[in-house]
């Protein structure tokens, strides 16, 4: 019997101390808020005192018992500015709000390539959930300087104007600013559109935009084979305020996935800034922030470089990237083109000057340029990219070094020209080349380049071989010429090999440009035989009554 007891004690004891460690995981105690006022997709919460910046909070309505995301961003002594992220219409003074611990994320993955989404990731489409595995922070610390490298590596738009004179390289943030409808948008798809054989994974953020406007985009994107690579995330002008301010972190936190899980190249395109800041502002005035210059608030900074930090190259080396507890994969990029409209080319206003200081280079597109029918309207004279040539070939290095300065130049001179009756004959030819040159710089919408045969064109106007050519027919030579070297693919591909115009190869492609003037002086001069003489016909036409009466 003593021993039964014995026992019996000892379980029963074991029993107990099992009870006791497992009782707090058995205890549930939640933090529970309460609505005072919901207002323009505000919530103000009381009583959610351990909430932190940038949390996730779940209110749910009373009336329809539907969970409404929000997300804390003013904490105040006695109650938490926070807003709604889904439809605040149906929520009221005395809602439940709870705490969920987590900060603000976003699904991402390969599962989310080729499709449109909305600023928390869920699909607008029509094709069906998404079912992604991982998710990301939408505001995440940018990576430090110990795990980056240099910008060494070309990341081509196709468009000559802009790889040959403010190229562009992977991990850069190159700004784009102009004017509405001067065609900043046409530069950043058509260098999506560049990158539909390349290794680089797309996202292409719209801000602010018509519906239309971004199913015409979509549209485009999948008619040149560009959407297989792409993700579009949109925050249309008809979504609320709070979305339109998250929509670019979220965007920037799926191409991370790429870039710290995979450790691919990735392009974020911000489209653009400029509505991101004028929703941010007007989150910030509900939430009763003091306004400062152009009433935007103080933290107006912030907002967009902490969102352009995150753009890197991240360093190659294993061991050095194995001390960061996010990057998976080392070699990955994450490339930036925010997008900024100015008011009458003031790029001198509060919002332009912030983001001009935070990244590494603008183009900047000009009105005059482009109604003028330049296009893409680069200013090379305001334009730049603090890059320079480390993102360039040298076969490109080699032809267009002094393109930029020559076109300067030349702008000085076509506006003095205006005022001069007679030029000297440096200068007439100075003006020449220059018409030439602007003329090969010309390309149209969706028909980006590849390298070599930007090199081919430039190559030409450069060194003088196309002086002789009618500024008119500049663009035919230009399109024949590239037909002409598409017959010889050996030296394309050559040229894509080395990436370097060697003395051989320049040999080639002279003897080539010299062989393919003589067919098209001869083409040229057919087409211009065969044409109708209009006054001519005309004049026979008004013969022809006049004989016969």
């Amino acid at each position: 019997m003593a021993n039964e007891s014995s026992l019996r004690a000892s379980e029963i004891k074991k029993a107990l101390l099992t009870q006791i460690e497992h009782y707090e995981e058995d205890l549930h105690m939640e933090e529970v808020g309460e609505v005072l006022e919901v207002k323009d997709g505000v919530a103000r919460i009381f009583g959610l005192s351990s909430a932190v910046a940038n949390e996730m909070l779940e209110i749910e309505s009373s009336d329809t018992g539907e969970i409404v995301t929000a997300l804390a961003l003013n904490l105040e002594e006695d109650n938490i500015g926070a807003v709604c992220l889904g439809d605040y219409l149906q929520l009221k003074e005395g809602d439940a709000a709870r705490r969920t611990g987590r900060v603000l994320s976003v699904p991402a993955g390969p599962e989310f390539l080729g499709r449109v989404v909305t600023s928390l990731g869920e699909p607008r489409d029509g094709k069906g959930p998404i079912q992604a595995a991982t998710t990301m922070k939408v505001d995440r610390k940018a990576p430090g300087i110990v795990y980056r490298k240099p910008v060494d590596t070309p990341l081509q738009t196709g468009l000559k104007a802009i790889d040959s004179m403010i190229p562009i390289g992977r991990g850069q943030r190159e700004l784009i600013i102009g004017d509405r409808s001067t065609g900043k948008t046409a530069i950043a798809l058509d260098a999506i559109i560049n990158q539909r054989d390349s290794d680089v994974i797309c996202v292409y953020i719209a801000i602010g935009q018509k519906a239309s406007t971004v199913a015409s985009v979509v549209e485009r994107f999948t008619e040149e084979g560009a959407m297989d690579h792409t993700i579009v995330v949109a925050a249309n002008a008809s979504d609320p305020a709070t979305l339109q301010y998250i929509a670019p972190y979220a965007g920037c936190a799926m191409a991370e996935y790429f870039m710290y899980e995979e450790g691919k190249h990735t392009l974020v395109v911000y489209d653009d800034l400029s509505k991101q800041a004028d929703a941010y502002r007007q989150i910030s005035l509900i939430l009763r922030r003091p306004p400062g210059r152009e009433a935007y608030p103080g933290d107006v900074f912030y907002l967009h470089s902490r969102l352009l930090e995150r753009a890197a190259k991240i360093s190659e080396d294993a061991e050095i990237i194995a001390a960061h507890p996010d990057i998976k994969r080392p070699g990955g990029s994450l490339t930036a083109l925010p997008i900024i409209q100015t008011q009458a080319g003031d790029v001198s206003a509060y919002i332009p000057t912030n983001v001009i200081s935070i990244t590494d280079g603008q183009i900047y597109l000009e009105g005059d340029l482009f109604y003028s029918g330049v296009r893409p309207a680069v200013n090379v004279g305001i334009s730049v990219s603090r890059v320079g040539g480390a993102a360039q070939i040298k076969a490109m290095k080699q032809v267009a070094g002094r393109l930029r300065l020559d076109l300067a130049q030349y702008r000085e001179l076509e506006a003095f020209a205006q005022f001069g009756s007679e030029l000297d004959p440096a200068t007439q030819r100075q003006l020449a080349r220059g018409e030439r040159t602007v003329e090969v710089l010309k390309q149209g919408q969706y028909v980006p380049m590849t390298v070599e045969e930007q090199v081919m064109a430039i190559f030409a106007v450069t060194r003088g071989y196309l002086d002789d050519v009618e500024v008119a027919d500049i663009k035919q030579w230009e399109t024949a010429f590239l037909e002409f070297m598409q017959s010889r693919p050996a030296f394309a591909e050559r040229l894509r090999e080395e990436k370097a115009l060697s003395d051989e190869l320049e040999s080639q492609l002279v003897d080539a440009i010299a062989e393919f003037k003589k067919i098209f002086g001869g083409s040229a001069a057919a087409q211009a035989q065969a044409a109708p003489d209009v006054d001519g016909e005309a004049e026979a036409a008004e013969a022809e009554p006049a004989a016969a009466g």
